[in-house]
């Protein structure tokens, strides 16, 4: 059983008019497609899986990649990986700083084509390239991804959400060919724990929520997790929710987020704790949890 984020419900509406035009796009050209490559961050492995991604892929076979592995809980992460291939997924983890799993990645792939192109060999037909689609909430790695398997810098990469535009097929090698898609979302964030998900770790424009309050969510999941993060970055080893600005305060002078006559820049405290986040500065942390029986 895996946990409920469903107890607390927001109502953020925020779907750029190229995520409706991306999945008419993907329902278009699905039926080109032999297999999927759903991206998500490791930090975050429920928050950032798409929610309807099944209704635009059919049934595809799907490999589900984390990247920014090297930036999660991998204890905690792990029972995510484990809990979805218990319910059938392909699961692969990526470190995409150091290319580390990619030939892994290429051989599970082209492991579940194997029937397929014995078909086409055992009829006549020439074995052709396989044609895989990559899709993903923006800013978990995917441009980052498709770089790393074709060598070079062949699609713009950035940590902000938005930098992918249109579909692009590129090549990887003689074998495999990606559809690259830009980052999709669905169309109403309404529950609230993964909107803040999603906004803590950059995969929304941090204009889309108060950002005073991802901060403090993001500082409040420290504490209550990663006590000692809390303590060795910020100085601090309990958040007073009842008056943050004294924790604040606190965090400001240890980071130095200080303007003319030593006061605390509480604008500069939230830019410090996101950059922070944003950068990788902070590692070995992830933000959805679960809480059911690993088998």
């Amino acid at each position: 059983m895996v946990i409920n984020m469903n107890e607390n419900k927001t109502n953020i509406n925020w779907y750029p008019g190229h995520m409706a035009k991306t999945k008419r796009l993907i329902t278009e050209n699905i039926n080109l497609i032999d297999v999927v490559y759903e991206v998500i961050d490791a930090r975050m492995p429920l928050s950032s899986k798409i929610k309807d991604i099944d209704l635009y892929i059919k049934d595809k076979k799907k490999i589900l990649i984390m990247t920014k592995v090297d930036l999660c809980d991998i204890n905690e992460t792990n029972k995510w990986i484990k809990y979805y291939k218990n319910i059938g997924y392909n699961v692969i983890t990526l470190d995409l700083q150091k290319s580390t799993n990619l030939s892994n990645l290429i051989n599970m792939t082209n492991k579940l084509m194997e029937q397929d192109t014995k078909k086409r060999i055992d009829r006549g037909m020439t074995k052709r390239k396989t044609r895989v689609l990559v899709v993903g909430i923006p800013n978990v790695g995917k441009s980052t991804l498709i770089n790393r398997l074709v060598g070079k810098k062949v699609v713009n990469v950035g940590n902000t959400p938005g930098i992918t535009k249109n579909l692009n097929w590129i090549r990887v090698n003689n074998d495999i060919e990606l559809l690259d898609t830009p980052g999709i979302l669905w169309p109403k964030l309404d529950d609230e724990t993964v909107a803040l998900n999603l906004a803590s770790l950059t995969a929304i424009k941090e204009e889309i929520l108060p950002l005073d309050k991802v901060v403090i969510y993001i500082l409040n999941i420290l504490e209550k997790y990663y006590n000692n993060i809390l303590k060795d970055r910020y100085g601090i080893d309990k958040i007073d929710n009842e008056d943050i600005e004294n924790s604040l305060q606190i965090i400001g002078k240890k980071r130095g987020c200080l303007v003319k006559g030593g006061i605390v820049d509480f604008d500069k405290v939230y830019s410090v704790v996101i950059n922070d986040i944003k950068n990788g500065i902070i590692k070995g942390i992830t933000f959805d949890r679960y809480e059911g029986d690993i088998k």
